[in-house]
């Protein structure tokens, strides 16, 4: 998942304290600034093994259960302007010692959900700790643009989403291996009291762990504050977000991001349940045949595919998106951002749609796969909008980020569609995002491009 950065810009190339911080100085920054961006790429795709999870452990519906990705992603929609505000009245690294301690605080609201079995503190949990990732998405991501020389923001941009993908391969291995161990979802009934246990027991022992490295996390950044508040160039308030609903291509932007975050996010959440069904992968061998998918899953020697093994199956989804992001930036280099959007879109709605109409246990290779398709979605959305939107670029980043509320709420209607007619159609949803996101590129090769000098907002 990605961010932008609301009512909040960076000068590049900028200077603190009327001077121009050395070279060793804002790479020491920066990279104290990207250990934040994998912190919250591994605990955001954490969320996606939790959904399997909860749905056997509290016998919920399939809607019911992407309600803890809708609790989590609520929480861009809720508090990115005023996430915004406080980036702009503190320090940076203030902000973002304050979001980690917030991070720390929803680790905890966690432990106490697993510990008393309550639903409903899980999803407090869950908008608590998107609470804090928000704020600390808001103080970052412009540093990271901004520490350095303005030629090489792109590639520094790159580099720490790169950390940011590496952080969610990883985490739906390490939840698929404490949350889903002999979970079984698919009848439907209550999980044996002995698993529930062990599943709740996993949800304690990773945010637990969890909560303990956010510490160690804000201790090492306490620490390096000095290093960033000297390297970091000055602040400057933006212009309000009401600015970008002037702007034809701001709103447009928005949409779009709404659409790409929602089908993103439901396809990945969604995944493991997929996988696991006995129409794809439940009652085959087929993925242990492939050996690097097979070294990846850990085969339990049962037949077919268990809720576990799909869950570490998972990291392909997003690990697709980190191997997209690398070879997409090499295109972007040849190719015009609005035509190879218009491909990977394409592409990845036709995925879908062969998933909805064909099925079957090759459906499964190719849902994993629209990952690496998904990968330069995001940020040539936003550069796109950023280009030919004629709100100031402040106000059209802000805007950007309170869409992201779409992970919040098409994966609701997905898992509707997947209680009604099963998780292979609940895909038709996500095509239709991709046929709509196709057009927005194509449009966005015919309208006129607003230059902007000097400015840079943060892309996932």
């Amino acid at each position: 998942m990605g961010s932008t950065t609301p009512g909040v810009s960076v000068k590049a190339g900028g200077t603190s304290g009327g001077r121009q911080a050395g070279g060793g100085q804002a790479g020491a920054a920066f990279a104290i600034v990207t250990t934040l961006f994998f912190a919250w790429g591994f605990i955001t795709s954490l969320v996606d093994p939790l959904v399997a999870a909860v749905k056997g452990i509290f016998t919920l519906s399939n809607l019911q259960a992407q309600a803890s990705a809708s609790a989590f992603f609520l929480a861009y929609f809720v508090m990115s302007l005023p996430a915004a505000g406080l980036v702009s009245r503190l320090r940076p690294t203030t902000a973002v010692l304050l979001a980690l301690g917030t991070m720390v605080a929803g680790c905890l609201i966690m432990l106490g959900a697993a510990n008393i079995a309550n639903y409903w503190l899980v999803l407090i949990g869950l908008f608590v700790l998107a609470s804090g990732i928000t704020v600390l998405q808001v103080a970052a991501n412009p540093l990271a643009a901004a520490l350095g020389a303005p030629s090489r923001s792109h590639f520094r941009l790159v580099l720490s989403q790169t950390f940011n993908s590496v952080g969610t391969f990883l985490g739906p291995l390490l939840g698929a291996h404490l949350f889903l161990k002999g979970v079984e979802v698919k009848g439907g009934g209550a999980l044996d009291a002995a698993v529930r246990a062990q599943a709740l027991a996993g949800i304690d022992q990773a945010y637990l762990w969890l909560s303990a490295l956010l510490a160690c996390l804000a201790l090492f950044f306490w620490l390096g504050r000095g290093v960033v508040a000297r390297a970091a160039p000055p602040v400057a308030s933006g212009g309000g977000l009401m600015t970008a609903f002037s702007s034809r291509w701001a709103l447009l932007g928005a949409g779009a991001i709404f659409l790409y975050v929602g089908a993103e996010v439901a396809i990945g959440t969604q995944m493991a349940l997929f996988l696991n069904s006995d129409s794809i992968w439940g009652r085959s061998d087929a993925p242990f045949s492939v050996p690097g998918l097979s070294a990846l899953m850990g085969s339990d020697g049962v037949t077919g595919v268990s809720l576990q093994e799909a869950g570490k199956a998972v990291a392909l989804y997003w690990g697709g998106a980190m191997i997209g992001r690398a070879v997409g930036s090499s295109l972007l280099t040849r190719f015009a951002a609005h035509r190879l959007m218009a491909l990977f879109t394409a592409i990845a709605g036709a995925m879908c749609l062969y998933v909805v109409l064909v099925g079957g246990v090759g459906a499964g290779f190719v849902a994993l796969a629209i990952g690496l398709f998904n990968s330069i979605m995001f940020p040539v959305i936003f550069t796109l909008t950023l280009e030919r939107s004629t709100a100031s670029a402040e106000a059209t980043s802000g805007l950007l980020c309170t869409a992201i509320v779409g992970g919040a709420l098409i994966p609701l209607l997905v898992g509707a569609l997947a209680d009604g007619a099963g998780y292979s159609a609940a895909l038709i949803l996500p095509a239709i995002c991709y046929a709509v996101l196709c057009g927005f590129a194509l449009a966005a090769g015919r309208a006129a491009v607003v230059h902007r000098q000097g400015e840079v907002a943060s892309i996932h």
